[in-house]
C-alpha cells in the first residue's frame, strides 16, 4: 500500500502537492517490540513537501487509539508518552522542528489523556455512526457534535469534515478485516450523498469554529474524510466520467477565506 507514496515521492510533479501522515497506533508496535515504522515517519518529514504548520512544525496524525491497546502494548499512558518523546527528540536529532502530533480515536479517552500522552491537539480520522440512516445533514450534525465533545480537553481540535458516509459497497462485499459484516446485512444504513451546497457549508462551519475557539486552543488545520475512502461514501476524488462537484464545492469556500495568514490548511 505504500507503492502510491513512493511514486508520489519520485514523481517531478511532487512540490505541487503536500502531504502528511496519519498511522495508526497499533502500527508503532509496542514498549518491548517497537517497530521501526516511527523513524521512517521521521525521516518522511524531512521531504521538502512535507506539510509543516506555525512554526515549521511537521504535522503527524496517531490514530486510532483505544485504551485497551495503550494499557496492552505500553504499559499504560506514561509508556506511549514516552514513545511520542523518543519520537520528538529523533525529529530534533534530523534538524527538524519539534513534530505538531494529533492525537486521534476514542474521544472519551483523549479528552482526559491526551495531554497526558503528549499531543498537541485532538481529532478523528471519521465521526459518524456505524449503522446510522438519513439524510447528509445528520452527519455532519454528528461530526459538529464530535468536535464540540473533543474541546472539553482544552487542546486543539482538529475538526473532521464528513463528505459522507455510505458503505453499502462493503456491506454487499466485506473486506477481511471486518469480520463480523455478513454480505448484504444492512444495506438500509446509510446516508444520502451531500449536494454542493451542504458540502460547502460543513466546511464553511469547521473554519468558522476553528476559528472561534479560544487563544492557544485554534488548531492549525482542519481534516477532510476523505480522498478515496470510496467503499465508505467519504470521498473527494474525481469519478468517472470525470465529475469534480466536491472539490468544486470546497474550492468555492476556501477562495472566500479572507485572512490567509490565519486560514487552517486542509489534509
Amino acid at each position: 500500500m505504500s507503492k502510491a507514496l513512493y511514486q508520489f515521492r519520485a514523481s517531478a510533479e511532487r512540490d505541487k502537492l503536500s502531504y502528511c501522515l496519519f498511522t495508526e497506533l497499533d502500527r508503532w508496535g509496542s514498549r518491548n517490540k517497537p517497530t521501526t515504522l516511527p523513524q521512517e515517519h521521521v525521516a518522511l518529514m524531512a521531504d521538502s513537501n512535507y506539510l509543516r504548520v506555525a512554526g515549521d512544525r511537521p504535522l503527524y496524525f496517531l490514530g486510532f487509539i483505544a485504551p485497551a491497546s495503550i494499557e496492552r502494548n505500553w504499559k499504560g499512558v506514561a509508556g506511549l508518552r514516552e514513545q511520542i518523546e523518543k519520537i520528538r527528540r529523533m525529529a530534533a536529532g534530523s534538524g527538524l522542528a519539534d513534530p505538531y502530533i494529533v492525537l486521534a480515536g476514542d474521544r472519551n479517552f483523549l479528552m482526559r489523556e491526551a495531554r497526558n500522552i503528549g499531543g498537541d491537539a485532538t481529532g478523528s480520522y471519521a465521526l459518524t455512526v456505524g449503522n446510522g440512516r438519513g439524510s447528509f445533514a445528520d452527519p455532519a450534525r454528528i461530526a459538529e457534535r464530535g468536535w464540540h465533545e473533543l474541546s472539553n480537553g482544552h487542546l486543539p481540535v482538529v475538526p473532521t469534515v464528513m463528505t459522507g458516509w455510505d458503505r453499502r459497497p462493503r456491506i454487499e462485499n466485506p473486506v477481511p478485516w471486518e469480520k463480523k459484516q455478513r454480505p448484504g446485512e444492512g444495506m438500509e444504513n446509510f446516508f444520502a450523498a451531500p449536494t454542493r451546497k451542504e458540502l460547502a457549508d460543513h466546511l464553511t462551519r469547521a473554519l468558522g469554529w476553528v476559528a472561534a475557539r479560544p487563544q492557544g486552543e485554534q488548531a492549525p488545520v482542519v481534516l477532510i474524510y476523505a480522498w478515496n475512502e470510496n467503499d465508505e461514501g467519504g470521498w473527494l476524488m474525481p469519478t468517472l466520467p470525470c465529475q469534480t462537484d466536491r472539490l468544486d464545492a470546497l474550492r468555492q469556500v476556501l477562495k472566500k477565506t479572507a485572512a490567509p495568514d490565519r486560514k487552517p490548511e486542509l489534509c
